[in-house]
């Protein structure tokens, strides 16, 4: 296409201007070839001649593409668009987030926006990176999607400027991560790894001049996953700016927590630091700013405590951490004073009092300390020299320690986050968050700049070479022709830098030469590199050289390069610092390889120092320590390799303004960010092929207008769009159709709006003209008819006007008539009521008066009584508290004086020796308990033998005695029988019974006689059973008497066995307990002996300087004074930490051989008694002044001496007494081996090394093991003893059960002895005895139900008769069947506890009858509404009506028929009064339900199922209940089964909780289903087409289908309700639940279109408020209109309106705030600035408009905070509705189906 066409007449153009970057202007002469100017017009109106040079200006983009979500979909992609485009989104519409290709986008808006919330998290989540509005959670979303279904690392890399936003982002983007992938293992890990943050910030963050909160130093977070979930985290950092701790410029800060810690000096733990203002110290006053507004430092230090707990820092750790901080500060207060003024010497005053604060802290010598300040050692081949040195450098010394220490506490502060984040079983894939310092140009750039501008030139290289990949896929997957097109590759720059001879490289060589310096390093560059192109030498004589990277050209200074690369320590003051009294520091300078082995070599080494200094005092670190660029080369290569196994995502973060003022956008700033962080690169290399990309049916939903009819006759999308793309744009190489796209050049797009523009223009023409014809036409007919209207009711109105004037005129002498008389009366009657009023009114008055004089008084004595009483309570306060006061500090004088004389006690040599000898005492008592664990095993061996024969022989009797009443109960069986026909007796007279029996003669004949005869016999022998009940109830009194005492007497025994048991055990532990103790004890010697090592190594170089300053000595001496001085450096330091945390430490590290080897090698070099204390210090200072060096030795030999003497007594000790205690204690264990019991015991030893002292240890092991056989056994032991006692029991209950039986039996005898026809009614029962023992166990069952019936009292209509009872009577046939009577059959059941004997039994008599039939019937006027059950069946009802339950099995059976089958099992326990068994039947109840909702908790049907009949169980309960305000629905027959016994409240409480928690379980299901429809169905889904067309183009946006259809989303809200209604539920609770997913659908829609820009246009408010109507029409047509759920959408439908109304004048805000009245202001602005107008159709709106329509809704609604986007979480509140059940109980049908046979209905 020809420029001609392109530069007409109205085209709008970029110029350059000098302010603003790039201006508009407009074409006013259209551009023709040849022409030298083009004639333009600013937007002020002025002309302007732009001469045209080399090119013509670049063309500005159409409205409609300005403001696009993708840079790269802009017709014409160059720097002013894209400087446009973001300056438009983040000043109008706010958005801080822009696509460009794979980059985001990010520019710091200074100021908090509502788009981070957990909401926003979960609306991002699970969608596509173009379906929703740019965001780091899209861009954070990509990435775990991608991570997740194609297992590949990933990795996030965030870059920008100082102040740009990094840290933000990258917090943001781990918050998302923790956040949406959860939790694997550790429930805390998501809490930990957001904890290292504050951390991160406190120790590595500053403030500066461009920022408050700036990262000096680069970080690599990697996340792993496992499972899509958290696992861990790992962190690594690049290149901290340690010379920040020693020096910062003016207006800017040192590290973060140097100013919390002294903010928060004040704090008790912090008060031993010294910590004053940080204005007091050097190093923290240099900027002069100690103190920002946007930091509170108090509140930063609690979250870094907090963080360092939720990492498991303990707290001694922490505060030790901060003395070291403390430390640094005062170090940097220490004053260097010069000795002449030639600067020869210094040195720093004795009295100093930071030295003395930085001593104190660290434990350290302060002589050492002013020595090695000021000094420094020279290390030739035979000598060693003490060299001084200047002020100067001392003071650089000082700094170079400081930095050092802190460098140390940053890399062990993240060690321990990485311990405290690492995952023990790893991960699968990660995700990792570079936050690296992006491109710095300075006025001075130093080293730091340098390592920063070559790490961003590594990045740099990476993401052009990944724009690229990425750019040739896309076009190789459509099968697109592309030619290969460079790109400016910075692999020159990099090889100038790190190549063979490049700088770094020279830097390093200059760094090891001995004299080497900046100004020689420079020379070396210019004469290697100043033929290089990116090499240059500044014009000005400095040491300077120039880079020319990708992002401009940087000159840098070459002073401070060399001492920056070499990080030179002084090694003598950081052998001072290993020689500290802290652990922690000493673990932070802990040399490589120190350990056993290290200390054994120096401990070797240690005689051999004494004739020549050794050359250790040469740290080996120097020789092999490696540059700082050498470093950061090695991290920075391992950096880029692990970024190269990742698929990147870039983040660039953009800084909009220096004055940190919010939504400023400064072009100039933001066009040199863009320009240096590789932003214009992506847009310069999609510009080289086809940036714009369409899909067919997006090209064809655009650019139908343009489409002829003849191209569409086609069906095939991509032909259509091949004819129309030939016919419109004639050159070919313009556009390409690849396979699912069509790819445009740059300006094509433009070229096609400018073309649909026109087309749609002249239509609309079109148009217009029909419509002004029309209307016109219709406005003349409507006049002309008007007209003659208006002329025939003219006349007709005359006439009538006057007719109505001569009837007024009759009418009103009649109106004024009576007009006058209304207004008499009404005049009397209104004075008639005025004075009423008057006098109510004043005798209201005076009645209130009075009244009031009387409260009045009644307040007075009111409040004088509370005064009186108030002050008496506050004098009584005060005096306590000034008692309290005296008692305090009376008892700190006492506690006082008592510290010290213990502190004197603790210094004296006499103290030491009573430490060892009671070591002496310690061995000699294990040995005495080791004998007497011996003897009390062999002791308890002997009782439990003892006791294991008593016990079978008093089983044995037991038995004898067993099977003796067994056989005494047999016989008695004959008795029992006579209790069936003592029911005869009341039934039947004697009369009626003789009678029968004649008849029954007459027809039999001859078998009188023999009846007769039995007769006779029967009454003979009852005296006989009479007599012989009697023996058996005296013989089973005794028998039972027997057996109490003999269970009495074996309990006795158990109990003695279980206190023999619990004593040895307790000795077992105390002998562990001490072996723990001497483990402990030995730790704390080994450490103690290395850090003396260390001070005798520093102590004999004072010595030799001394010797050097004094008289000489011989070789002798200096050993001897080495000595000394190593004592006096072990009793100037304290005891480092806790042992405890070093076994912990140890255990975790090296195992248990770790502990018993150093066991073994603790006991000759360090005595337990040199252990030094803390007190120590004054009476050694005091000593020095005379010969410290010779007291010292002195007493340090002697101390040496009498340890070894100890020790060498106590082995010989051991030694003799190793034989007797193997002979008497490994007899019963010679199974085990020595090294297997160790292991066992986690005592591993070292191999090869044969000591003697192990024999106590030994020993322990030996009990201990002996110990674990004992209580083995005695626990077996004890669990038989406890089993044969409970059969025991369970035998003596059921004898007692009979002996019950048989006592009720006699009276029943003795009741019925008297009356008339007793011997026949016994001769009966014999018979049938005889009888029942013939025929076997059937009848005997039958025979023991009758007589549980008969001695249960129960009425004789309930009860059993057995079939012999039946054919007594003559009537064979009406007796049960064979299946019934075995259904009565109580051999099965359990004997019956004791306590519920009573009321169980007569339950369980009269519950034996149950029916075969299919379903239960009722027993008319006979049922009491209950099923009776016993305790065992609670789990099978459990079962069958819940776990198992199926209402499918059950067609025709209630809903809720497992509520009303519950609850009649509850009335059954009532009626027994057994709350117990009720109260476990609904616990039961409650957890099955609760266990089958977690099981199937997705699940709609059976949650709601289980809901119902929660509510029904929880109203039945109520219902029946005795609280008569739930009764008044109820019939007479519902109130007759009332419960009576069991207060059903505490159940009522349980089950409203769970029917809570199933309805809230129930609203998840639902939702579960409904989030993935309801975006889809009310936003995405066009029920009117067309419309869609009309959508701006430039938006990112999926091109498939909507998922589901707004009728879809419908069917699944009416299978919800169908659902409820099936199911039973109460109509208000089913209203309530559609009220919720309602709510549901109107906060996620209106939550997304918050969030979508592309949503955001009049057509899509027009298909929006269709939605909503068919969302309320289909509530109108289910009859929901009160449910609630209308006023739940009406959120949506006024953000559907305001998409659709006028948006200009300031009537049009005023009407726009007055509809809103339910959404919140910030939701309105926020619609605003993401509204998309219509091309051609609408004007943007104004940013002036929007404020003004913000001003008028926070003036109107008020300014409080609001939320931008719904909390779619929130759930209303449940009211479940109290319903009386209409079903009788005693109606109740139970299907067969369920299984409950063995519930017996009563």
């Amino acid at each position: 296409m020809a420029a001609g066409d392109l530069y007409v007449q109205g085209a709008r153009v970029w110029i350059p201007d000098c302010v603003e970057v790039w201006r508009v202007a407009e074409v006013t002469r259209s551009y023709k070839e040849g022409d030298a100017v083009l004639h333009l017009r600013l937007e002020d109106g002025s002309a302007l001649a732009y001469p045209i040079e080399s090119q013509l200006p670049p063309l500005c983009n159409p409205d409609c593409l300005s403001g696009a979500d993708d840079l790269v979909a802009l017709s014409y992609l160059h720097e002013p668009a894209v400087l446009h485009s973001l300056r438009r989104r983040f000043v109008e519409a706010n958005a801080i987030y822009t696509y460009c290709g794979v980059i985001l986008v990010a520019i710091n808006p200074y100021k908090p926006l509502p788009i981070y919330e957990e909401e926003v998290i979960y609306a991002y989540s699970g969608h596509e990176i173009g379906d929703m509005d740019p965001h780091i959670f899209a861009l954070a979303e990509e990435a775990y999607k991608q991570m997740v279904r194609f297992g590949k690392n990933q990795s996030l890399i965030i870059s920008g400027e100082s102040g740009a936003g990094k840290t933000a982002s990258a917090k943001y983007a781990m918050r998302y991560f923790t956040t949406v992938g959860g939790c694997l293992c550790d429930s805390s890990m998501e809490e930990k790894v957001l904890a290292s943050s504050p951390l991160m910030e406190a120790f590595g963050n500053a403030r500066t001049t461009r920022n408050d909160n700036s990262s000096r130093f680069g970080k690599y977070i990697e996340i792993g996953f496992s499972q899509a979930r958290v696992t861990g985290a790992t962190i690594k950092t690049y290149l901290l700016e340690k010379s920040r701790v020693t020096f910062h410029a003016k207006a800017e800060r040192n590290y973060h927590i140097f100013y919390q810690l002294c903010a928060s000096a004040a704090l008790p733990e912090l008060q031993g630091l010294g910590l004053r203002g940080a204005e007091s110290f050097h190093y923290t006053c240099q900027g002069q700013c100690t103190a920002a507004q946007s930091t509170n430092d108090v509140a930063d230090l609690d979250s870094t405590r907090h963080a360092f707990s939720l990492l498991g820092v303990p707290e001694a750790n922490q505060l030790e951490l901060f003395s070291i901080l403390a430390a640094i500060l005062h170090l940097g207060n220490i004053v260097v004073r010069g000795r002449d003024r030639r600067g020869d010497g210094c040195f720093v005053e004795p009295a100093d009092k930071a030295l003395g604060l930085f001593c104190m802290l660290l434990g350290v010598e302060a002589s050492q300390v002013m020595r090695w300040l000021c000094h420094r050692k020279l290390v030739t081949a035979g000598e060693t020299y003490l060299k001084p040195l200047s002020r100067q450098q001392a003071l650089d010394s000082r700094d170079a320690l400081a930095k050092h220490m802190y460098g140390q506490v940053f890399r062990w502060m993240v060690s321990r986050v990485n311990r405290a984040l690492r995952s023990p079983e790893g991960h699968r894939t990660s995700i990792g968050i570079l936050d690296i310092y992006g491109f710095e140009m300075f006025e001075l750039n130093s080293f730091e700049q340098f390592c920063i501008n070559y790490a961003n030139e590594k990045l740099q290289q990476l993401f052009n070479l990944h724009v690229f990949k990425l750019e040739q896929e896309e076009y190789v997957t459509e099968e697109i022709p592309w030619v290969f097109v460079d790109f400016c590759d910075n692999q020159p720059c990099i090889e100038l830098i790190e190549g063979q001879l490049g700088i770094l490289d020279l830097l390093n060589e200059e760094c090891k030469m001995p004299q080497g310096s900046d100004g020689s390093w420079a020379q070396k560059l210019y004469r290697t590199h100043l033929s290089s192109s990116h090499f240059q030498k500044p014009k000005t004589p400095t040491d300077a050289f120039v880079v020319c990277h990708f992002a401009g050209k940087v000159e840098y200074q070459c002073d401070g390069f060399v001492e920056k690369n070499r990080d030179a320590v002084p090694e003598e003051l950081v052998g001072l610092l290993r020689a500290s009294k802290s652990a922690l520091l000493a673990e932070l300078f802990l040399e490589e390889g120190d350990g056993p082995t290290s200390l054994q070599s120096r401990r070797s080494s240690g005689p051999r120092m004494a004739g020549r200094p050794s050359r250790r005092s040469l740290p080996s670190s120097q020789k092999s320590k490696k540059s700082i660029s050498s470093q950061f080369k090695a991290s920075l290569n391992r950096l880029m390799e692990m970024l190269g196994s990742t698929t990147p995502h870039y983040i660039r973060c953009i800084k909009p303004n220096d004055a940190k003022q919010p939504f400023v956008f400064d072009s100039r700033r933001a066009v040199e960010q863009l320009r240096a962080c590789g932003v214009l690169e992506t847009i310069r290399i999609s510009a080289s092929g086809y940036p714009s990309r369409w899909t067919y049916q997006e090209f064809l939903e655009r650019y139908r207008a343009l489409v002829s009819r003849e191209e569409l006759v086609g069906t095939d999308e991509k032909q259509i769009c091949s004819l129309a793309l030939e016919r419109l744009l004639q050159d070919p190489s313009k556009y390409q159709c690849g396979k699912s796209k069509v790819f445009f050049r740059a300006g094509q797009v433009a070229y096609l709006e400018e073309l649909r523009y026109r087309r749609l223009r002249s239509a609309c023409v079109l148009l217009q003209r029909h419509l002004r014809g029309w209307l016109a036409r219709r406005r003349f007919r409507r006049a002309r008819t008007a007209a003659v209207c208006l002329q025939r009711h003219a006349r007709g109105m005359l006439a009538r006007r006057f007719a109505r004037m001569l009837r007024r005129t009759r009418a009103a002498v009649t109106l004024q008539k009576t007009l006058r008389m209304v207004l008499a009366r009404r005049s009397y009657l209104r004075v008639r009521r005025a004075v009423i009023t008057i006098q109510a009114f004043a005798r209201g008055m005076f009645a209130r008066r009075l009244y009031q004089q009387l409260v009045w008084h009644q307040k007075a004595v009111v409040i004088q009584a509370a005064v009186r009483g108030w002050l008496a309570r506050t004098r009584y306060t005060r005096l306590r508290r000034t008692v309290i006061y005296l008692q305090c500090c009376y008892r700190r004088v006492r506690a006082c004086r008592e510290l010290r004389r213990l502190r004197v006690e603790a210094r004296s040599v006499e103290h030491y020796k009573q430490l060892h000898k009671g070591m002496e005492i310690k061995v000699i008592q294990l040995q005495c308990r080791l004998d007497e664990q011996a003897q009390e095993k062999q002791r308890l061996a002997e009782q439990l033998s003892g006791l294991n024969t008593a016990h079978a022989e008093e089983v044995q009797r037991l038995r004898a005695e067993m099977q003796q009443l067994r056989e005494d109960a047999a016989r008695d069986a004959q008795v029992q029988q006579l209790q069936e026909r003592l029911a005869e007796l009341e039934k039947h007279s004697v009369k009626s019974c003789l009678g029968q029996e004649v008849e029954e003669l007459k027809q039999v004949g001859l078998s009188v006689c023999p009846g007769m005869l039995l007769l006779c016999w029967g009454s003979r022998g009852l005296s006989r059973d009479l007599a012989r009940l009697a023996e058996v109830e005296a013989v089973k009194l005794q028998l039972g008497e027997e057996r109490d005492a003999l269970i009495q007497r074996m309990l006795e025994q158990s109990q003695d066995l279980e206190e023999q048991h619990r004593r040895a055990a307790r000795e077992s532990q105390g002998l562990l307990q001490e072996l723990e103790e001497e483990r402990a004890r030995y730790q704390s010697l080994v450490q103690e002996y290395a850090r003396l090592e260390q001070g005798y190594e520093n102590l004999r170089d004072e010595v030799a300087f001394h010797r050097q300053s004094t008289l000489r000595r011989s070789p002798s001496t200096e050993s001897f004074l080495g000595s000394e001085s190593s004592y006096l450096s072990s009793m100037s330091t304290a005891p480092s930490r806790d042992s405890s945390d070093q076994q912990t430490e140890a255990s975790g590290d090296t195992g248990g051989d770790s502990v018993v080897g150093g066991l073994e090698e603790g006991w000759q070099p360090v005595p337990e008694g040199l252990q030094p204390q803390p007190s120590g210090e004054a009476p050694l200072k005091s000593s020095v002044g005379q010969d410290p060096f010779e007291k010292a030795y002195l007493l340090l030999l002697g101390q040496f001496n009498a340890v070894n003497e100890e020790l060498a007594r106590t082995r010989e000790e051991l030694r003799r007494s190793k034989a007797p205690v193997e002979l008497e204690e490994r007899k019963p264990l010679d199974f085990f081996k020595r090294r297997n019991i160790a292991e066992m015991l986690g005592l591993g030893r070292s191999p090869g090394k044969v000591v003697v002292d192990d024999d106590l240890k030994h020993a322990y092991d030996a009990v201990q093991v002996a110990n674990r056989l004992l209580a083995s056994q005695l626990r077996e032991e004890k669990q038989q003893h406890e089993e044969e006692v409970e059969g025991l029991h369970l035998d003596i209950c059921s004898l007692k059960q009979l002996s019950q039986q048989q006592a009720a039996l006699i009276q029943d005898l003795q009741r019925h002895q008297g009356q008339e026809g007793l011997q026949r009614h016994v001769l009966q029962l014999k018979e049938e005895n005889w009888a029942s023992a013939c025929t076997g166990g059937r009848r005997g069952a039958s025979g023991r139900v009758t007589s549980l019936n008969v001695g249960s009292g129960v009425p004789p209509e309930q009860r059993c008769w057995g079939p012999s009872a039946w054919t007594e009577l003559g009537r064979p046939d009406v007796g049960p069947t064979a299946q019934d009577t075995a259904g009565c059959d109580l051999r099965s059941s359990p004997p019956v506890k004791r306590e519920a004997t009573g009321p169980v039994q007569k339950l369980a008599a009269s519950a034996v009858v149950v029916s075969q039939s299919p379903v239960m019937p009722s027993l008319a006027g006979l049922s009491q509404a209950m099923l009776a059950w016993r305790m065992e069946d609670e789990g099978r009802i459990i079962k069958a009506i819940i776990t198992d339950y199926k209402p499918q099995s059950s067609p025709g059976a209630l809903p809720d028929l497992p509520a009303y089958i519950l609850f009649l099992c509850f009335r059954h326990a009532d009626h027994c009064c057994d709350e117990p068994r009720a109260r476990s039947l609904l616990d039961a109840a409650i957890n099955a339900i609760k266990r089958v909702m977690k099981k199937h908790s997705d699940d709609f049907d059976l949650v709601a199922l289980w809901l119902a009949n929660t509510c029904r169980l929880l109203n039945c309960l109520r219902q029946y209940s005795q609280d008569e305000t739930y009764w008044q629905g109820n019939t007479v027959r519902q109130n007759e089964h009332r419960l009576q016994n069991v207060d059903p409240q505490s159940s009522c409480c349980s089950l409203g909780a769970l029917a809570v928690q199933l309805y809230q379980q129930l609203i998840r299901t639902a939702e579960k289903r409904l989030k993935p429809m309801i975006v889809a169905a009310m936003l995405e889904s066009e029920p009117i087409q067309g419309l869609s067309s009309s959508c701006p183009p430039g938006h990112r946006r999926s091109s498939a289908a909507p998922a589901h259809t707004l009728p879809e989303l419908l069917q699944q809200l009416g299978s919800f309700r169908a659902a409820l209604d099936l199911h039973g539920l109460a109509p208000s609770v089913g209203h309530q639940v559609l009220r919720q997913l309602f709510f549901l659908i109107s906060g996620t829609t209106l939550n997304y279109l918050l969030l979508r820009k592309d949503t955001c246009s009049w057509s899509c408010g027009i298909q929006l408020r269709y939605n909503i109507s068919q969302l309320e029409q289909w509530l109108r047509a289910e009859g929901l209109q009160q449910s609630g759920a209308c006023e739940v959408l009406e959120p949506l439908v006024q953000a559907a309106q305001l998409l659709q109304v006028k948006k200009v004048t300031e009537e049009d805000a005023g009407a726009l705030c007055s509809l809103c009245t339910v959404l919140s202001t910030q939701q309105v602005v926020k619609i605003l600035r993401a509204y998309t107008p219509a091309v051609g159709l609408e004007e943007r709106i104004s940013p002036s408009f929007i404020s003004s329509v913000e001003k008028k809704l926070q003036d109107q609604y008020g300014g409080g905070p609001s939320q931008l986007l719904v909390d779619t979480s929130h759930l209303f509140p449940v009211h479940l509705p109290f319903t009386t059940s209409p079903l009788h109980l005693d109606e109740l049908r139970i299907p067969d189906a369920l299984n409950l046979a063995f519930l017996v209905r009563l």
